[in-house]
């Protein structure tokens, strides 16, 4: 069985009239927004509503609720997670700037699981600020307007004479703060949204301002956050748990016989697979401290099943991918005759290429873990969960209980990159804590998180194409075929749709374009992992018009702009519902890039440039990188980006997220990768997946495209554009195409 889940992708949102609830608290005055990310309404009630009433089902939920106290206190109740992205900075920004308050006085807290009061609660696809933007200034627009109309009201003046800053209205003389004019707002009627006026771009004070740093900075800096690792509760336990190697493979016996004797353990047993939820099985080992569970698991004896996938290697998906690429494939898109085109095109004008990905480790900081306290009541759930929705179900199911039985409190996250999207580690843990009448903490090594991850999939992809005697592209042809996420997650859908990514709008101009595609089955997990397919495909499209570059022997960056020709729209091939691609401005970071790292200027002897640019998540970006091969090692001296996200709400974060993606982009291209032998993950911590290290990260400059469009992601589309701008630097200083990551230092001798 599959289970069927829908990663968020940052949409157009707007906010519904009906999408506004008010209501006066019993503790006290209190202005109270609730409002979702989509074009639906929901329900509306009041925290005076009876409990019968509000035990029902809304049809559209709330997703994000805002809250202006009796006291003047601004809280933002937020559905989404901040997993090192700075939401918790930019939403506070957002709403800051039309509800009139400073925004470092604007408290967000971490809603708690309630699908009847939030909604979808997933945080991914670098959607958070995208989806959130619109709605949020409304929200708050309606709220400022509600606060001022009372001020109005009680002071007899025409509210457009009304002012407000930091939280205070002012208006002929008169002055009174959010806290005195609280009680007075909330018995106002609901403003329609439609008309409420938002402020105009140019007349923003917060969103946008260079000078604004992260909110999360200090506690992250001084120990005081608290992350999924950091969760003690009273009488709590803690539990690891020992999983089959191979990949599907189950328990054949076990012998815990030593592991109990040592002191401190509780309890050893059994948890299965549950094959409908993705979980591993394994021995669960229950002791006082983590450490102590640790040495008990050691101590344990285990024969494994190895299960249907033991015979199944790195070596023997690759045989596959070629038997694939060789062979016939589904027809994607087809559009004029690219076959022939290529078969009558000069020898010289040619260029076929073979491009290779491996699987690759989401490898977050903190390794995965889950808290859960089984009680007859119900059961509490505290994880580090980019799907809280999809942990709760899955707790829930295994317990025994309704999804409102099971209370998801969702913690900071140590790193998330799609791996924390999964609900294995929350199964585990309420498996567990079915046995046990105590709190149950389930940590995993780092051994654990390495070799039991659901990996970005392994791709294999045959280009081939031409250019004619004036430089242009003639003919285009993909042949692409990867371990697909679908086969785990979504076994009724097509599989390409989540493979292709771009290639289904490729940007460059050419009349003869061919796609196919076929899966390559595999029993190695794999999920969503940072930009998900567009890791993949910004490498391959980008490393390809490079190479048709040489073969027309014009200038990669000249070649790229000629190709992408005037301003346009490029439509989704197969997709009518998605955005169009805008190519102009992908042609403006592309050359604001060029331009900020002084492409075709010298540099010192022994160091190349290299180009690239794509669009993925909505996002535009471009990259310039600087390189030199040093006793064949690649060393990046210098990168360059480009983005274009529309509205730059936070731009001190979005630097951070565009570094993050390079430091992890080049982690992918020069070091890592998971490799499989007998069925497992060879690489099990990071002696083996080796990362990207402080002294060599690069020098990174950022530069971030003014714009008053909305605002889009950010978070994954920095990625796509590090692999190949580095490797058409290696190529242009060494005349080597790498083709296959990650690089190999005999890819260079």
């Amino acid at each position: 069985m599959s289970t069927t889940i829908e990663r968020p992708t940052a949409q157009k949102d707007s906010i519904s009239r009906r999408g506004l609830l008010k209501s006066v608290s019993t503790a006290g005055a209190a202005l109270l927004v609730g409002f979702n990310f989509s074009t639906t309404a929901g329900a509306q009630t009041s925290e005076s509503s009876t409990a019968d009433e509000k035990a029902k089902p809304r049809v559209s939920p709330f997703e994000s609720w805002v809250r202006v106290d009796h006291n003047g206190q601004v809280t933002l109740l937020s559905g989404r997670s901040e997993m090192g992205q700075g939401i918790s900075t930019a939403l506070p920004m957002v709403l800051a700037e039309e509800l009139g308050v400073d925004w470092r006085s604007v408290k967000v807290e971490q809603a708690p699981n309630d699908s009847r009061l939030f909604g979808n609660q997933g945080t991914g696809g670098s959607g958070s600020v995208a989806e959130s933007f619109t709605p949020l200034r409304q929200a708050g627009a309606a709220a400022r307007l509600m606060l001022v109309s009372a001020a109005a009201k009680n002071w007899s003046v025409d509210p457009s004479t009304c002012r407000v800053k930091n939280g205070v209205v002012s208006a002929n003389g008169h002055s009174a703060t959010y806290a005195d004019l609280v009680a007075d707002a909330a018995k106002l009627p609901v403003p329609d949204l439609k008309k409420v006026p938002l402020k105009k771009p140019e007349d923003f004070e917060i969103i946008g301002k260079e000078s604004i740093q992260r909110k999360d900075i200090p506690s992250k800096t001084d120990g005081s956050a608290k992350f999924g690792i950091d969760v003690r509760l009273p009488g709590m336990v803690y539990a690891m748990v020992e999983r089959c190697p191979t990949f599907g493979g189950k328990v054949a016996s076990f012998d815990a016989t030593k592991a109990k004797a040592i002191p401190g353990v509780i309890d050893i047993f059994e948890i299965p697979a549950i094959e409908e939820i993705h979980s591993w099985g394994g021995i669960a080992v229950v002791a006082s401290s983590t450490y102590i569970a640790m040495q008990a698991r050691k101590a344990l004896k285990i024969e494994w099943n190895a299960g249907p996938h033991a015979a199944e290697s790195s070596e023997s998906i690759r045989k596959e991918f070629r038997r694939l690429v060789d062979s016939p494939m589904k027809l994607v898109v087809n559009q004029g005759d690219a076959e022939t085109a290529i078969s009558s095109a000069p020898k010289e004008y040619k260029v076929e290429a073979d491009y290779e990905l491996p699987f690759q480790a989401h490898a977050t900081m903190e390794p995965m873990n889950c808290t859960v306290h089984v009680r007859k009541d119900g059961v509490e759930v505290w994880a580090p969960a980019q799907g809280p929705e999809l942990t709760q179900g899955s707790v829930a199911q295994v317990c025994g209980v309704k999804p409102e039985k099971v209370k998801v409190n969702t913690t900071l996250m140590g790193g998330g990159f799609g791996r924390r999207y999964q609900a294995d580690f929350g199964v585990e843990a309420a498996q567990i804590a079915k046995r046990i009448p105590h709190p149950v903490q389930l940590v995993w090594s780092r051994e654990d998180d390495m070799t039991h991850d659901y990996y970005r999939p392994a791709s294999y992809h045959r280009l081939s194409g031409a250019v004619d005697s004036q430089g242009n592209i003639l003919a285009w042809k993909h042949k692409s075929t990867s371990t697909p996420i679908s086969e785990w997650w979504d076994k009724a859908g097509t599989p390409e749709s989540s493979e292709l990514g771009l290639s289904f709008q490729n940007p460059y101009m050419t009349k003869n374009y061919r796609l196919e595609y076929l899966p390559t089955s595999s029993g190695v997990p794999r999920a969503w992992w940072r930009s998900v397919e567009a890791s993949s495909i910004g490498f391959v499209m980008e490393s390809y018009v490079d190479e048709l570059a040489h073969a027309a022997g014009a200038d990669p960056y000249e070649f790229r702009l000629r190709q992408l020709g005037q301003a346009r729209k490029v439509s989704h091939a197969v997709d009518k519902n998605e955005s169009p691609l805008d190519v102009d401005r992908l042609r403006g970071v592309l050359e604001l890039a060029a331009q900020k790292a002084g492409w075709g200027t010298p540099l010192p002897a022994g160091q190349a440039r290299g180009i690239a640019c794509h669009y993925s998540f909505h996002s535009y970006t471009a990259n310039v990188a600087e390189v030199s091969v040093e006793k064949g090692r690649v060393r990046v001296h210098k990168i360059v980006t480009a983005v274009d996200i529309g509205i730059p709400v936070h731009p001190d974060g979005i630097r951070g997220q565009v570094e993050s993606a390079i430091v992890y982009g080049l982690t992918a291209a020069l070091k890592s990768q998971i490799t499989i032998k007998n069925g497992a993950a060879v690489e099990a911590n990071f002696n083996k997946f080796t990362t990207l290290r402080m002294d060599e990260t690069p020098i990174m400059d950022v530069y971030i495209v003014p714009s008053v469009l909305a605002p889009t992601g950010i978070g994954e589309p920095a990625l796509p554009v590090v692999a190949p701008a580095v490797l058409n630097a290696v190529f242009a200083l060494t005349g080597k195409r790498v083709r296959r990551l990650p690089v190999m230092t005999s890819d260079l001798a």
